[in-house]
């Protein structure tokens, strides 16, 4: 049951291989991992605790153990025991199949299989036994069981590529490679066997992208960083098998060190319940202060006068503990202002929203039969108080598929019509998707709807020619082929395989590579290319280029990057072609497109000689040896002849656009958290409209220090400032302790303003002594986008704004890099992707489609906060009205605590006569219905501004109640009072105006839910959508490439080409400049610079 060991805190890790009784000692956790809640030995503690932290549950506790006292007890103790022990074991139901199903998770996560080298050969062990120091083997598209150092792979020098989606929620695939001396192990299991090498490293720790650690093996020493470890939760792809050794196991994993942990959570509600529970008991206890100060009055002044009666002896009783005694009878008697049945009733309210949300058809997925599910009942009405949304990119935002939409070659748009542009509307068959039927190697999966781009094929149009050429041959792709002959692309980069797969769709098919060749399919003649050289991609350059010698002997430079970039290089005789392609390419990034600029240049055989021999030597040196390479890129990438560009789409989910929009109508801010990088994000920004060109501006920060960073944010928020003319006496400080932001700055800002912060920055900003001036800056823009973030970072944004906001706030994700976040948040949302179901395991509430958040919220949010509101004002009307009556009737009956009302009628008046109405208003009870929820937004902002049920509405309902209470009590007593029948008896006696009282009361409170239904209607407020009109666009697109800086030089290089590939093609002169720093190149760590990201009203900090 209990899976890890307790361990002191570690300084440094010491692992030995193969060697389980050296790593003992140090009582390493092993590779079971919990992320249920309870256990048999803990549930009914933890559990309990857990439900009497509900002031509620305490007070009805303590109310049971009062009425188990006969001298002070009115009512039999059945009345409070059976239904606190009905509300708190339902609760404890529930709390038990929810922990049961993570219990399921867990083990069937403990239960997989992988092979592990144990007595020198290979055992299937399930991965909860895999032990720190142990070799495992992985194969093909297996999940990673720990975290592993890399010895030996099936690739050429020990490399494998991994799929990292459940760490960042990226897709494409990244490379890790062992060192040399582990990867000549190869798969020889005696040789693996007695690899008895140790690893010194740091302690476990939630920094995804960084490493450090030393193997000592044969009296060598070998530095470790993050490019030799595989870390659990990866998929290894494209790589037949690998070996490698735990470092990492079970809850001491990256993996596992930024999945927070579960959290009870509450709703504002319940915690204004509780603060409204002990004022109602303090109330009580004033009320039962003046009863027992009357008894004491009462048996000191009249009471004498019963003993004879009574036959009470002298002494026995006295006036003072009379009223001591009659002081907690009215306590118990007075208790039904805050009955158990409240909370009954609640829970049945929030269980039937919660069946209204899975029965909900229009938020069924029928491609996934995947209906919406509420996995918790006791969030329901906080769903309508949200302020902030943190949302996921990839997948979440997108379905994380790249299509090729539009292209512009030459000067002419191709690609889909667009009806709402009427000089677009006269494409032929515009509607009808081209057949790639004739080429039995396209991929069907993808469409192109203009039969033009076809027929200027069919016309043999040079410039489409060299167009799709350079897609066929510029990129990093690698290709092979499945066991049905199907040709298969593995990419690094999923918007160079639209590109390269579009291309292979109009009849230039990327066939094979090796390190000097590249051989496509033209039209179906089969052409190989010599590859020259490899100008690769990095993030200052953003563009990438081939040169390659054509049958013919001709020399061509293929390029594709960046526009803004490419742009520069361009030959003067492109000028008019340019002003036409950047007309295109505007268009195209208003649409929320991602654009590539694509060029070429022929060169002279007798240049290119030279310029690759100043290559070869400048690969040589050892002092400023990028610099002057880098130089000599700069130098033949010139004069570049235009072709055209690409337009790829990141596609959205469906109604992602329309979602943001009514959100946002709402009041209700989104921030993007994303792994992936800045330019990506900010595309997707666009393309969502959460960015637009209409902002005043975006301000990014970058800094790369603490002090660079608080410089950058003090900067943003000086220009925020002088642009807004009410700050214009200078710059506003705030106190470091008031980090609460005063609402009223927030609306004196006008305009939109959007932040973007990488994750290197944020760091720095999460620090206490900065955080204020991010949570200021943040709040005050009306879009924060997050990239390059680590899934416990997503977790801090969420904790920041929780803590200093006071703000309720929702988190939404679907993969397994979302589940801190999605339990740092007051709600979490997993939506069931393509990244698996850890998000959905972890949420509150899961569905298949972003777009269905709209719906969850708007509809069910603001009826479940709707309903639960009018059904406690009217509950808390109703019971100080029945209970106050015993109030007034202390001072009719000697302050006895007799109960005006029958025993019966007392403990059914919640649970029959008045159950129905109420309950059926709070489940059924609409103001408006689902379709005016969401087209008018604005409806959702009372319960952000908790204006429905509040400590003044509390009040109110108090004292109507009171007033109620008293004509129930005060008319009818007039009535009878003094009143003789035609015998001259009194008519009323005890029963008769109890029952009189009791009907009333039925009647009247019966009444006022009828008479608050006919609430008056009032005028709908005005429809404020955003005019769905294009937006033209001068934003160039930043995007270049997400494929690592390296990976096309480790592809020229040869060291990632299988033994099987065809030698190069004889004749063909062997050119390809010397490359033996392909590793080194590989092994620098990527970090994403805004150099390149040009916006006119973008703030360059």
């Amino acid at each position: 049951m209990f899976c890890s060991k307790k361990k002191s805190l570690e300084v440094e890790r010491i692992v030995k291989a193969n060697d389980r009784e050296h790593n003992e000692k140090f009582q390493y956790a092993d590779n079971c991992i919990h992320t249920s809640k309870y256990n048999i030995l803990t549930f009914l503690p933890i559990n309990l605790f857990e439900q009497f932290q509900r002031v509620a549950n305490a007070y009805f506790l303590f109310l049971l153990i009062l009425q188990l006292i006969p001298e002070i007890s009115s009512l039999t103790w059945f009345t409070t025991m059976v239904p606190l022990v009905l509300v708190i074991t339902m609760t404890a139901v529930k709390d038990a199949t929810d922990d049961y199903f993570r219990h399921k998770s867990d083990n069937q996560v403990n239960n997989r299989l992988s092979e592990v080298l144990i007595d020198s050969k290979l055992q299937n062990e399930k991965w909860m036994n895999v032990k720190v120091g142990d070799i495992v083997k992985l194969e093909n598209n297996q999940f990673v069981a720990a975290d592993l150092l890399l010895l030996s792979s099936s690739e050429p020098h020990g490399l494998c590529y991994i799929e990292t989606a459940e760490l960042d929620g990226e897709t494409n695939l990244k490379v890790r490679h062992a060192l040399s001396v582990t990867s000549e192990l190869g798969a020889d299991i005696s040789r693996l066997a007695k690899f008895d090498g140790t690893v010194v490293c740091e302690a476990p720790n939630n920094k995804l992208d960084k490493f450090t650690g030393v193997l000592s093996w044969k009296d060598s020493k070998h530095s470790l960083n993050n490019e030799k470890i595989i870390l659990r939760g990866c998929i290894l792809r494209n790589t037949s098998w690998c070996f490698g050794m735990v470092i990492f196991a079970g809850p001491d994993t990256k993996l596992m060190q930024n999945s927070g942990k579960t959290k009870f959570k509450r709703t504002s509600i319940d915690r204004l319940m509780n603060t409204l529970v002990l004022w109602i008991f303090g109330f009580l206890v004033c009320m039962g202060v003046i009863l027992a100060i009357g008894n004491s009055i009462w048996e000191n002044q009249v009471g004498d006068q019963f003993r004879t009666f009574l036959f009470w002896n002298e002494g026995e009783k006295n006036s003072v503990f009379s009223g001591f005694l009659t002081f907690w009878s009215y306590i118990i008697i007075l208790n039904t202002v805050v009955p158990i049945s409240l909370y009954v009733s609640m829970e049945v309210i929030r269980l039937g929203h919660s069946y209204f949300i899975n029965w909900d058809r229009k938020m069924y997925y029928p491609e996934k039969a995947t209906p919406a599910e509420a996995r918790t009942t006791t969030l329901n009405e906080e769903l309508g108080q949200i302020e902030y949304i943190f949302s996921d990119k990839t997948g979440t935002l997108t379905e994380n598929i790249m299509t090729f939409k539009k292209c512009s070659i030459n000067g002419k748009i191709y690609g889909e019509a667009d009806d709402g542009m009427g000089q677009k509307t006269d494409m032929t068959k515009k509607n009808e998707p081209v057949d790639f039927a004739v080429n039995p190697q396209a991929d069907r999966t993808c469409q192109f709807s203009d039969h033009r781009l076809m027929e200027s094929i069919k016309l043999g149009d040079s410039k489409v020619y060299e167009f799709l050429r350079v897609l066929a041959l510029c990129h990093t792709v690698m290709s092979e082929e499945n066991s049905a002959g199907q040709l298969i692309y593995q990419v690094q980069s999923p918007d160079e395989g639209a590109l390269v797969t579009a291309a292979r769709n109009l009849g230039f098919i990327f066939k094979s590579r090796t390190s000097e060749t590249i051989t496509i399919e033209e039209l179906g003649t089969l052409v190989t290319y010599q590859l020259l050289a490899f100008l690769d991609f990095n993030n200052i350059r953003k563009r990438m280029s081939v040169i390659v010698r054509n049958p013919e002997g001709q020399i061509k430079l293929y390029s594709k990057g960046a526009d803004t970039i490419l742009f520069e290089k361009l030959h003067p005789s492109n000028e008019d072609l340019l002003t036409l392609t950047t007309d295109h390419l505007s268009e195209f990034a208003g649409e929320g497109l991602r654009t590539l600029a694509i060029a070429y240049r022929d060169l002279d055989d007798k240049y290119f000689k030279e310029w690759h021999k100043m290559l070869e030597d400048a690969n040589t040196l050892i002092d400023e040896r990028d610099e002057r390479v880098a130089g000599l890129y700069e130098e033949i990438e010139r004069d570049l002849m235009l072709l055209g560009a690409t337009a790829v789409e990141d596609k959205l989910q469906e109604g992602v656009i329309e979602t943001v929009t009514n959100l946002s109508l709402a009041n209700i801010k989104i921030w993007v958290l994303t792994g992936d990088k800045q330019e990506t994000a900010i595309n997707i920004g666009y393309a969502c409209n959460m960015l637009t060109d209409d902002m005043n501006d975006v301000f990014i920060i970058s800094g790369n220090t603490a002090v660079e960073v608080r410089e950058e944010l003090r900067k943003a928020k000086e220009n925020l400032f002088e642009q807004n003319r009410s700050f214009s006496n200078g710059h506003v400080v705030f106190e470091k302790q008031q980090l609460e932001l005063d609402s009223v700055v927030e609306e004196t800002i006008t305009g939109d303003y959007a932040l973007i912060i990488n994750g290197h920055s944020l760091a720095h900003a999460l620090e206490s002594g900065i955080k204020g001036d991010l949570l200021e800056l943040a709040c005050m823009c009306k879009t924060v986008v997050c990239c390059r973030v680590t899934p416990l970072q997503k977790a801090q944004v969420v904790e920041l704004v929780k803590k200093y906001r006071n703000a309720v706030t929702l988190a939404i994700g679907d993969g397994a890099n979302d589940v801190s976040m999605i339990k740092s948040a007051h709600i979490g949302v997993g939506i069931s992707g393509q990244e698996g179901m850890q998000a959905v395991l972890a949420s509150d509430y899961s569905f298949a489609q972003f777009r269905y958040l709209q719906r969850l919220l708007l509809v069910h949010g603001r009826w479940s906060y709707f309903r639960m509101c009018k059904f406690l004002c009217y509950f808390f009307y109703k019971n100080f009205a029945f209970t106050l009556v015993h109030f007034w009737f202390g001072f009719f009956c000697g302050f006895s605590a007799q109960t005006v009302y029958d025993q019966w009628f007392i403990t059914l008046f919640n649970i029959v006569y008045t159950s129905l109405p109420v309950l059926a208003m709070g489940i059924f009870d609409q103001d408006v219905d689902d379709q005016n929820s969401m087209d008018y937004p604005q409806l959702y902002e009372p319960g952000q501004l908790n204006l429905l049920f509040n400590k003044r509405k509390f009040f109110i309902c108090m004292a109507h109640g009171i007033y109620t209470s008293l004509a129930l009590f005060f008319i009818p007593y007039g009535a009878f009072y003094n009143v003789a029948g035609d015998d001259g008896q009194h008519v009323a006696d005890y029963q008769s105006f109890a029952v009189t009282m009791a009907t009333s009361l039925v009647i009247v409170v019966s009444v006022q839910i009828r008479r608050r239904q006919k609430a008056q209607k009032k005028a709908k407020p005005s429809r404020s959508r955003r005019p769905q009109t294009r937006r033209s666009s001068s934003r160039r697109s930043g995007y270049a490439f997400a494929h690592q800086e390296g990976y096309g030089e480790l592809i020229t290089s040869g060291k990632n080409m299988r033994a099987k590939n065809p030698p190069p093609t004889p004749g063909l002169e062997k050119t390809l400049y010397n490359s033996t720093s392909w590793i080194e190149n590989l092994c620098k760590k990527t970090t994403d610079t805004v150099s390149s990201f040009s916006l006119d009203k973008t703030v360059k900090l």
